[in-house]
């Protein structure tokens, strides 16, 4: 490249959204999706069974595990019982959005088999609106919540924020048509009730949430959608006003953006909605009987587990004791082999 030709970097600005840990880790398409959530189950599954046959042998052969497709309609459901419970604590949408992001990711390194979407959810809520910004004790939350204690939510909190990778700030789709909305309050043609189409448009947003388009398409491209869905000439409209003042991306036209846009929208559409509550009650039902019995508290194989982690514990601690014994007796390490002393007398300097 001669000094004349001007930079890639100075053409053509990589958008914000592409530095975040949401892009880098947590995009993926639905054949991963798919591929992902099979092999945690078929690993969940095997787990369930060996440590079932250990306890008696012959006894995994009356269990029928969950698939893939099963969990996921689990998780489904407590993705609608935190809608409920942000309406009912009036949380606002940022607060309702991050903590059903976080379930969701939270089900791509873990099985429900393991652990129940239900404390998972309220673990999940309670971490979101911590990480926005809208607090609330521990306290008021769990006693507002029949049958919940402290302990329900806590105890799951770390292994929560583990399975996020500590990656807790997400970029939503809302936001995304919020500035879609201010955007088009600057065209020509400009509605005069601007509010009304944004929460026309939300309602889409809201169902997206049931689905995994915000894991398999960025913010703008599933706020363009529900746009699209709200008001399709107005999304066109959108559309052509951005690539006119955009000229860093010639690729793109309004026809690729209103092909993209429509991939979306058919996710939002086709499976944008509550599942059905008798085909997740036999699935719960189900769960009953082949949750992992290490996660149960109480059952032989949780106390046989807990005994060999506190053994293991008990071994490392006694090392690091023993260690800090031979440590104490020797400060300077001056028994070690070839050790020399503070001061080195045969130093001719």
């Amino acid at each position: 490249m001669s000094n004349d030709e001007p930079s890639i970097s100075s053409t053509h600005k990589r958008p914000l959204y592409e530095s975040s840990t949401q892009f880098r880790n947590w995009r993926f398409s639905p054949e991963q999706l798919s591929d992902l959530r099979t092999s945690l189950n078929a690993a969940a599954v095997n787990v369930i069974r060996n440590t079932l046959e250990g306890e008696k042998p012959g006894s995994s052969s009356v269990v029928s595990f969950l698939t893939a497709d099963e969990e996921l309609l689990l998780v489904k459901l407590y993705i609608t019982k935190i809608t409920q419970l942000c309406g009912h604590f009036r949380f606002p949408e940022e607060v309702e959005a991050t903590a059903i992001s976080y379930l969701k990711r939270f089900y791509l390194k873990n099985t429900v088999m393991d652990w129940h979407p239900k404390n998972v959810m309220l673990t999940a809520l309670f971490l979101a609106t911590k990480t926005t910004n809208n607090p609330l004790s521990l306290e008021t939350y769990t006693t507002h919540i029949p049958r919940t204690a402290p302990s329900d939510v806590l105890d799951l909190e770390f292994l929560v924020a583990q399975s996020l990778g500590f990656e807790f700030a997400i970029w939503h789709a809302h936001r995304a048509l919020w500035g879609m909305i201010l955007d088009i309050q600057n065209l020509p043609d400009s509605p005069p009730d601007t509010r009304s189409l944004y929460e026309s448009a939300l309602t889409h947003v809201r169902a997206s949430r049931l689905t995994d388009a915000e894991l398999i398409y960025t913010p703008s491209q599933i706020a363009l959608a529900a746009l699209s869905l709200a008001a399709p000439g107005l999304a066109s409209q959108w559309s052509s006003s951005k690539l006119q003042s955009n000229s860093n991306s010639p690729a793109l036209t309004v026809d690729t953006l209103s092909t993209l846009a429509g991939a979306v929208e058919s996710v939002i559409t086709s499976l944008g909605h509550p599942p059905d509550l008798e085909a997740v009650r036999e699935v719960d039902r189900r769960l009953k009987l082949c949750k992992n019995p290490e996660k149960i508290v109480g059952s032989h194989a949780y106390l046989a587990k807990k005994a060999e982690e506190e053994k293991k514990a008990e071994e490392k601690r006694s090392k690091k004791a023993s260690e800090a014994m031979v440590d104490a007796s020797d400060p300077f390490q001056l028994s070690d082999t070839g050790a020399r002393g503070l001061v080195d007398y045969d130093d001719d300097d």
